[in-house]
């Protein structure tokens, strides 16, 4: 089955409540970063880091991690090149969090995840931990600093806003879908 592809920077066209807990999800093909916040919104914390397996195994877990911290909505990063454009990892994402919604039943917004994975591994190294203890913490890891970014910037209950495109920003777009 396949999922449309949201055009807005909210997977299922609803908004966030203004208060509860939040799941934080760092997408990945391979593993998925998951952290979460405590119900005031003021804190994000690393929950886990979940490896993904087939669609409907996939969904069972997810739907019962909601269940069980009691989530009220899920944010989650949208990979975005320096500049701000859209990526195919940007549209994996889209579909991931539309799937995602219908999954759980939460509204799922989007944030701007820019520089989070590579932030999450300077961190990670700080802490001296070998490459494999990186390895296994760093999405969950990327998944709280989503998070508390959007929590940080007062829970929009949109998601990321991002801003509108100049006429050359469009032309590079065109050109660069062009290319691939």
């Amino acid at each position: 089955m396949s999922v449309p592809v949201p055009k807005t920077d909210q997977a299922d066209g609803r908004t966030l409540p203004p208060d509860g807990v939040l799941l934080g999800i760092d997408y990945g093909a391979v593993r998925i970063g998951v952290a979460m916040c405590d119900p005031e919104r003021r804190i994000a914390s690393p929950l886990q880091t979940y490896v993904r397996r087939q669609p409907l195994s996939d969904a069972g877990h997810f739907a019962h991690l909601a269940s069980e911290v009691r989530a009220v909505g899920i944010v989650v990063g949208l990979p975005l090149h320096a500049d701000g454009r859209e990526s195919r990892s940007s549209q994996e994402a889209r579909h991931f969090a539309a799937w995602l919604a219908a999954v759980t039943g939460l509204p799922v917004v989007f944030w701007d995840e820019r520089f989070t994975t590579g932030a999450a591994e300077n961190v990670l190294i700080q802490a001296r931990l070998t490459h494999q203890q990186r390895r296994l913490r760093r999405d969950r890891v990327a998944a709280q600093m989503i998070l508390q970014s959007f929590l940080d910037a007062g829970c929009p209950p949109h998601g990321y806003q991002p801003p509108a495109p100049s006429v050359d920003d469009l032309k590079q777009t065109r050109t660069s879908q062009e290319a691939d």
